[in-house]
């Protein structure tokens, strides 16, 4: 209840799942494909979610997230978007997406991974037929908190990645998804209180903290990714070199835990403010920054 409530669900429309992506492998690997069918996404979705959908033999139709509209076609089967997208750190106009997908009677599936906690979510409202999210990164739940939301209409095809006692011909959608045998709830159980206590983060300083570490690292050469920026989260572009050596160094000679990939061709690091996090963290993160570039 606490949860549904949260991200503005019915509770019977809800299920929890262990993550954001063992969700969205139900819904992939359940969704029936023809020959000829296309999942329209963009170069911005997680990779583990890129694999589950080549995994079940999607044809993708891969574009910029503002382009989706317009390229929705008659072979679309599918559209899937993040809300707030990983590498990049941006905010994806769902509701846009999802509106034009439902015009066009196409199924529109958004990864909501890092969402929850740091977006607002009406889920009642947003025009997606299924979303995905995550607990324990915004919310700061432990891990091993996610879950699977999807209407009514869709929620009989979608198949439970583990059949147990509550797999049974009358069995609703979250009796379905429901106890998977030998497993630990306590993360699940963990939500209303990790709920409860992200009520008392200063989510304003959070976010001015996140523009003012955009700021100094634009000032040091490093621009952000282009679009909309995430509140808590900033991509910046790095100049061209060995990722995983600066990742590797930036922990070991400074003990700074910060992720740095390669995405379409660019070296990116992205930044996550949380709660804990202070000016003095900006500030070792760019002196480190000046040592290793």
């Amino acid at each position: 209840m606490a949860l549904a409530s949260f991200v503005g669900a019915k509770p019977g429309d809800l299920v929890f799942a262990p993550n954001a992506t063992t969700a969205l492998n139900a819904v992939i690997r359940s969704l029936p494909l023809e020959p000829g069918d296309e999942i329209l996404t963009t170069a911005h979705e997680y990779g583990a979610i890129v694999r589950t959908w080549e995994f079940a033999g999607a044809e993708l139709v891969v574009c910029e997230p503002e382009d989706i509209p317009g390229r929705i076609g008659p072979r679309t089967r599918a559209v899937q978007v993040s809300h707030v997208t990983s590498p990049t750190a941006l905010v994806c106009a769902v509701h846009e997406v999802c509106a034009a997908a439902r015009q066009a009677n196409v199924l529109s599936i958004v990864d909501g991974a890092h969402a929850p906690g740091q977006l607002e979510l009406d889920l009642d409202s947003l025009d997606a037929d299924v979303y995905s999210g995550n607990c324990h990164k915004w919310l700061s739940a432990p891990k091993g908190a996610g879950f699977l939301w999807a209407r009514p209409e869709h929620q009989e095809w979608i198949e439970p990645r583990v059949v147990s006692w509550g797999y049974r011909e009358d069995a609703d959608f979250g009796e379905r998804h429901g106890w998977a045998g030998t497993f630990d709830p306590a993360a699940y159980l963990s939500v209303p209180k990790a709920i409860e206590v992200h009520a008392t983060f200063d989510l304003e300083s959070m976010r001015g903290l996140a523009d003012d570490a955009e700021r100094r690292l634009w000032e040091f050469g490093l621009p952000r990714v282009p679009g909309q920026a995430a509140p808590f989260v900033r991509a910046v572009e790095l100049p061209p070199g060995d990722a995983q050596e600066l990742w590797k160094r930036l922990y070991e000679e400074f003990r700074i835990e910060v992720p740095v990939y390669e995405w379409e061709g660019r070296r990116l690091l992205r930044i996550s403010i949380g709660p804990y996090n202070d000016g003095e963290d900006v500030d070792r993160l760019i002196e480190a920054l000046r040592r290793t570039l």
